[in-house]
């Protein structure tokens, strides 16, 4: 039985049904990875020119010690819009560690750099099966360290490097945010985390009451995390679950939430955690919408609400501290 419509934002419930309609039932009718991938493929993409930044660029950069380069792609804000040294944020996409990449997250980075006028270095991590915990956060901090060595290549702002990611890309930017603290740097100034998951219980209220009924489900939160872990991996392991890590002088955090998500008390617990431990954070909650809202900024006015507020956090972070050319950029 579905949960109520009510709950949901006004136009938010067509959108959740289509896109339910279309993702694989993971860890029903769907649970080898390949068929997953080809099942997203096979999805019509939206008929949209994509936002226009000022430059876009795929490129490889060192991965971790005895792996493959590693894929990215960098975007770069339109410098007539955003003159001088801007923030440099390392982005890392969601699909359950499983599936998505560069391209379907392509349009979100988009709209993300013309919003806050930061470049922003997109990680097309190691996923699992084939790449278990802990390679796609030993990925993350790679781009982490590479872009931190490469900031004045970049444009970056050297005191405004900032990590983000939504879902699973959340958790890789958090357990990024920890490895760089263990390793003594690269120096983080900000956290940006949409609806992450932050912990393998997956034991919270909100992982109860949202179950079923507004896209991602628990039973598909089980299957991500199994396919991350594997028979032998262990949950309770920080960087595999950041909120049971020690957050002591972790970077300050803005954090989205979604009342509608299983995932939605991950980022509040987080949030909580965070200033208990001295650290400055910010939940941006929005209580009728779902997990994934935040692509969708063309179609619902919370997403576009979240959007710009994750970038007027990282704009906050460069050392002019403004957020001046919002209208983004017209070239790329």
């Amino acid at each position: 039985m579905l949960p109520s419509p009510d709950r949901l934002d006004p136009g938010a419930r067509p959108l959740v049904d289509l896109m339910t309609a279309a993702f694989p039932d993971l860890g029903g009718r769907v649970t080898d990875a390949g068929s997953a991938r080809r099942i997203m493929a096979a999805a019509p993409a939206p008929p949209v020119d994509p936002p226009a930044v000022g430059s876009v660029e795929d490129r490889e950069v060192p991965g971790p010690a005895g792996t493959p380069p590693l894929p990215v792609r960098v975007y770069r804000p339109d410098p007539r819009q955003w003159p001088g040294a801007r923030p440099t944020v390392v982005f890392c996409h969601g699909g359950g560690w499983v599936l998505c990449d560069l391209d379907t997250h392509d349009t979100t980075v988009r709209e993300l750099c013309r919003v806050s006028g930061a470049v922003i270095v997109s990680v097309d991590y190691r996923r699992a099966p084939e790449a278990r915990f802990p390679g796609p956060v030993l990925d993350a901090y790679a781009a982490l360290c590479w872009a931190a060595e490469h900031l004045a290549d970049l444009g970056g702002d050297p005191g405004a490097l900032v990590v983000a990611g939504d879902s699973a890309g959340g958790n890789l930017a958090a357990a990024s945010a920890l490895l760089a603290r263990e390793r003594g740097g690269p120096a983080v100034a900000l956290q940006a985390l949409v609806y992450p998951a932050l912990d393998a219980a997956q034991d919270s209220a909100s992982a109860r009451r949202n179950a079923e009924g507004y896209f991602l489900t628990a039973a598909h939160m089980r299957w991500f995390w199994e396919q991350y872990l594997g028979p032998d991996g262990d949950g309770a392991d920080p960087l595999a679950s950041p909120l049971r890590a020690d957050l002591a002088g972790l970077p300050p955090a803005h954090v989205v939430t979604a009342g509608c998500d299983p995932l939605c008390d991950d980022g509040s617990a987080y949030v909580r955690a965070l200033r208990e431990a001295g650290t400055s954070a910010r939940e941006d909650h929005h209580p009728g919408m779902f997990h994934g809202f935040l692509g969708l900024s063309g179609l619902l006015p919370a997403a576009r609400a979240a959007l710009d507020g994750v970038g007027e956090a990282i704009a906050r972070t460069a050392s002019s501290g403004k957020n001046c050319g919002a209208d983004g950029g017209r070239a790329g």
